[in-house]
């Protein structure tokens, strides 16, 4: 008889209460879990699955209390057509290229990255990032990660997409452009490169993080439809009546299976 050693548990913890950074006014609570081990892979896929995001070795989702406001959204890159605003933005970045490298920071995308920060969040904390920081944040990964960089015609660096690979999609973790272009609407190219390089793999969904209804800075993500919402533990697609509310109840995470929540 083969010896198989036990699973070791899966630890789950709440984070203190902290201001929330995307609706003024309320508080902010996260559960979150530590992505390590062999089985690193299957746990992140299946916590992504759970409406969960990553950063660093770190799986986190929202528990605030007495609030529902982030909501987990996909692209269903089976079904998605882009519209009208999307080709456009294709259009004016014709002569942009994407390349897929590996997730090692360099000089020149941490100034590029520096002058996205001071010009769009100046205020935020990812302002004052060092190198050392942004390493971290680039590197400090249990999983398959990758950055794809966005090149104009004399091979300057335009922008960069931090995105993780799972078994059934690719997750943007964080994307970031140069200032000055900001007319070109790099950050939704880079959204819509991603679906075109998970069809290419095969792959049915682009995980676009939390989607805010009540936040301008989040609330661009449901113009990418179709699109799913993970709500009441289930992926369902978004509506026009989800558009139409100014809050729309998620009800509980789906729990992953084998996990412990403590």
């Amino acid at each position: 008889m083969t010896y198989k050693p036990p699973r070791r548990p899966q630890f789950f913890y709440t984070t203190a209460p902290l201001p929330c950074p995307y609706v003024q006014g309320r508080i902010e609570r996260k559960v979150v879990t530590e992505i390590t081990g062999p089985d690193a892979d299957s746990l992140h896929d299946r916590l992504s699955r759970a409406g969960f995001r990553r950063s660093h070795n770190i799986a986190y989702a929202p528990v605030c209390p007495n609030c529902s406001a982030c909501v987990p959204i996909r692209i269903d890159t089976r079904i998605f057509e882009p519209d009208k605003s999307h080709r456009r933005v294709s259009r004016a970045n014709e002569g942009t290229e994407g390349f897929e490298v590996p997730a090692r920071a360099t000089a020149e995308q941490f100034g590029l990255f520096q002058r996205y920060q001071q010009a769009r969040h100046g205020d935020g904390d990812m302002a004052t990032m060092s190198f050392y920081d942004y390493r971290a944040m680039v590197e400090d990964t249990p999983i398959e990660t990758m950055v794809i960089e966005f090149r104009d015609e004399d091979d300057k660096l335009v922008g960069a997409c931090l995105a993780d690979r799972l078994g059934d999609g690719l997750s943007a973790v964080y994307s970031f452009f140069a200032p000055e272009l900001s007319k070109r609407s790099l950050g939704t190219y880079a959204i819509l490169w991603l679906v075109e390089r998970a069809r290419a793999l095969h792959l049915p969904y682009v995980y676009l993080g939390y989607w805010v209804p009540e936040s301008r800075k989040m609330a661009y993500k449901a113009r990418f439809r179709p699109s799913e919402i993970l709500a009441g533990g289930t992926w369902r697609m978004l509506t026009d009546a989800d558009l139409g509310s100014t809050e729309c109840k998620t009800g509980t995470l789906l729990v992953p299976e084998t996990a412990d929540l403590g």
